[in-house]
């Protein structure tokens, strides 16, 4: 059996898709896109989906981890964990129409929460896109001055947010 160098990438049927950042006499350390770090037995049933060589070993764990982290933030539309505020975990959000002759409409808080994280995220996702782009200088102001003032509309919903660094931010006096 032909060891896998760090940077290989597998697909395990448990864990998903990750990135082998580790290799010990026993196990493979891989760090999943859903999952986090595993160990794996190097036995494992796992699909390779590119294999390094085996002899490579002179990165870090850590240099890997943050290179894939910086990679996932930036060219996808994954969704870290964001944790609601506990005052509002499994609570309910309530619509209730002007006309008593309307039913109200019921929502999990945690499933709309959801929704305003994923919104959240592909925001971060575009205004990274726009600065990579190959707009000139004042098409990219232009558009990060709108997609600042949508942060600022969505500031209504930092009470849902436990950790103030995940809130949404808006520009400051305008």
């Amino acid at each position: 059996m032909k060891l896998l160098g760090i940077g290989s990438r597998i697909n395990h049927a448990e864990y998903g898709k990750g990135v082998v950042t580790n290799v010990t006499s026993q196990h493979y350390w891989v760090t999943f896109i859903e999952n986090g770090l595993e160990t794996i037995d190097l036995d494992s049933d796992f699909e390779v989906i590119e294999a390094a060589d085996g002899d490579v070993d002179t990165v870090s764990f850590f240099d890997v981890e943050s290179s894939l982290v910086n990679i996932l933030k930036k060219w996808s539309d994954a969704s870290e964990i964001v944790p609601i505020a506990d005052k509002y975990k499994g609570g309910k959000l309530i619509l209730e129409p002007a006309d008593t002759n309307l039913k109200s409409y019921e929502l999990p808080i945690d499933t709309f929460f959801h929704k305003i994280t994923m919104v959240r995220d592909r925001l971060r996702v575009m205004e990274q896109r726009v600065n990579a782009s190959d707009l000139d200088e004042q098409g990219k102001i232009d558009l990060q001055q709108y997609i600042t003032r949508i942060y600022g509309s969505l500031t209504s919903f930092n009470i849902l947010f436990k950790s103030d660094s995940h809130r949404f931010v808006g520009q400051k006096g305008s």
